[in-house]
């Protein structure tokens, strides 16, 4: 994942989590904002309570090179906040969990369309 595709200003955050209401699964939060760019950007968010810095940073890694296989929409920004629940899980796990967050919610942006 590029550094320009990564959102790490405190204002965006927040503008983004106000916004909307989560799409919750097992092991993630994720909100998302519509943009009139076309590149996707993320966010992330892995709080102390996950772990030390060596996990939390090991979690950002695996999810990014998730992210990093797959194609989603790319006139959205998105913030990911991971549950506790994620620990001691594999990689196939999150990958699936993840995807399909995403899925549903391209599903229920094309039901209101």
């Amino acid at each position: 994942m590029k550094k320009k595709n990564i959102i790490k200003k405190n204002i965006d955050f927040n503008r983004i989590i106000k916004n909307k209401k989560p799409l919750k699964s097992k092991y993630f939060l994720i909100f998302t904002e519509k943009k009139e760019e076309n590149i996707p950007k993320f966010g992330f968010s892995v709080g102390t309570k996950i772990g030390n810095a060596v996990t939390r940073n090991y979690l950002k890694r695996k999810i990014k090179s998730i992210i990093d296989q797959n194609n989603y929409k790319k006139n959205f920004n998105y913030i990911i906040m991971v549950k506790r629940s994620i620990l001691n899980k594999k990689h196939e796990e999150i990958q699936k969990d993840l995807e399909n967050v995403l899925f549903k919610y391209k599903m229920e942006e094309e039901n209101e369309k």
